[in-house]
């Protein structure tokens, strides 16, 4: 395994320092880099035997252990989760890594339980509030570590409030100050207030600055592109992962071309006809033959979510292949957007989320000063379609490293897209190519 550059100078910034932060932005590796970092902790320097990540659920269960067996790390992993025995019994079990969804945290500190002598928090941020049952179940068990690594996307301007606890678990008070109070003094005033009530509060003059060189020396840095030489463009491909339910219905879907869901039939006349249906399955909605949306699962939603929340306030342009796709988009997330005349205020920073179907958005559109991250919610065959859509953020003028992430259902169709697209493969001829071979698979089972 070669790690990028900036990768390695993030494993060798772990190495180095006790209390880390790698305050990047997601589908820069993090995770890998963590990993490698405490490849070398454990077999060089004979430390990180006992490491607990604490991870939203989601990353908790798919992410880590794949990861491991991905790069091939020596790593025996246990995940405590599931229900309080199984999670004894995963507490229980002799491991390198234990990965742990954040809301058992205040579980897992009450159990008065804590081999663990190194701490990593996979989306930091979410341990933002003092005032959370997680964060003060944190703050007890905190000296009980040797090693802190937190992981999170770069947090925006308005959100430098929410720093100090995440600071406060790295460092316990050093840099930012012991309590929320002494922080808001030496860094904030009262903008908007009433009486002894404040309702806003705004920075002082040069606190930024100053708050970003007050942890200088333990965060790879909040502005990734002033330390590191970061590619131009970061693909990342985001697992998505249904439960038996949804499988056996996609499954049969696929092997019969006919499947009943809610009284209604669902019908594919021939295999371009199954591709799409199995396209919106693995979206979450799949039409009837009256052309009526059935809802199905929310599963690329809710990955969306762990998105939208690690982007920290930056601007996401999302992509949908479906109308289906596009409602359920716009009901769920109330900042988002339709593309349309509001391309201006794209540019100018004032949409959050901005859905647009990628045909109605291909060609000649400059959309780089908005944003810089791209969601594919929905895949299409179409190499140009895809070229095209993506070229919008990556393009001249662009001043960031754009990521553009894939929301890929495990076991469908959408890693046979992901794999033409990667392949350069033309639409149509991938299409029926794969079609063809997962008909082949589901009538040899």
């Amino acid at each position: 395994m070669k790690l990028h550059a900036y990768q390695e100078y993030c494993a060798n910034f772990i190495l180095e320092n006790r209390v880390s932060l790698l305050l990047l932005e997601m589908g820069l590796g993090k995770t890998l880099t963590t990993l490698k970092a405490l490849e070398d902790l454990k077999e060089v320097f004979g430390e990180a035997r006992k490491v607990l990540v604490i991870a939203p659920l989601n990353v908790a269960k798919y992410t880590w252990d794949k990861e491991v067996e991905k790069w091939g790390f020596n790593f025996k992993v246990s995940k405590i989760l599931g229900t309080k025995k199984q999670r004894e019994e995963a507490l229980r079990k002799e491991a390198d890594l234990y990965v742990i969804n954040r809301e058992n945290v205040v579980w897992l500190v009450n159990e008065n339980y804590w081999p663990f002598d190194t701490l990593v928090i996979d989306e930091l941020s979410s341990f933002k509030s003092q005032k959370s049952k997680r964060f003060k179940a944190l703050r007890k068990v905190r000296g009980k570590v040797d090693r802190f690594i937190g992981l999170t996307g770069t947090p925006s301007p308005n959100g430098l409030m929410d720093l100090w606890a995440q600071v406060y678990l790295a460092d316990q008070g050093e840099r930012l100050g012991k309590t929320i109070t002494s922080y808001r003094r030496r860094y904030f005033y009262p903008a908007v207030k009433s009486g002894y009530i404040v309702y806003r509060w705004a920075l002082q003059d040069g606190a930024e600055d100053d708050i970003y060189e007050q942890i200088d020396d333990i965060a790879v840095s909040m502005k990734a592109k002033d330390y590191l030489d970061l590619p131009s463009r970061v693909d990342n491909i985001v697992d998505v992962h249904l439960n038996d339910k949804e499988k056996k219905l996609y499954n049969q879907l696929e092997k019969d071309y006919i499947v009943e869901y809610q009284e209604s039939d669902i019908v594919a006349l021939n295999p371009a006809a199954l591709s799409n249906k199995l396209v919106q399955l693995a979206n979450g909605a799949v039409y009837d033959d009256e052309k009526k949306a059935h809802h199905v699962h929310d599963e690329k939603i809710k990955v969306l979510e762990g998105i939208v929340e690690e982007a920290q306030g930056e601007p996401i342009l999302v992509y949908y292949k479906f109308q289906s796709d596009k409602a359920r988009l716009l009901e769920h997330f109330k900042q988002a957007q339709v593309f349309g005349d509001n391309l201006d205020e794209w540019n100018r920073g004032e949409v959050p989320m901005l859905v647009a179907h990628p045909a109605s958005i291909g060609h000649g559109l400059n959309l780089q000063e908005g944003g810089h991250i791209i969601v594919w919610f929905g895949l299409d065959w179409s190499l140009e379609l895809y070229q095209q859509a993506n070229a919008r953020l990556d393009r001249q003028g662009q001043t960031k490293p754009v990521v553009v992430h894939h929301l890929v259902t495990k076991g469908t169709i959408d890693e046979d897209i992901i794999a033409s697209l990667e392949g350069k493969r033309e639409g149509q001829d991938a299409l029926m190519e794969a079609v063809k071979a997962r008909l082949e698979e589901v009538n040899d089972r």
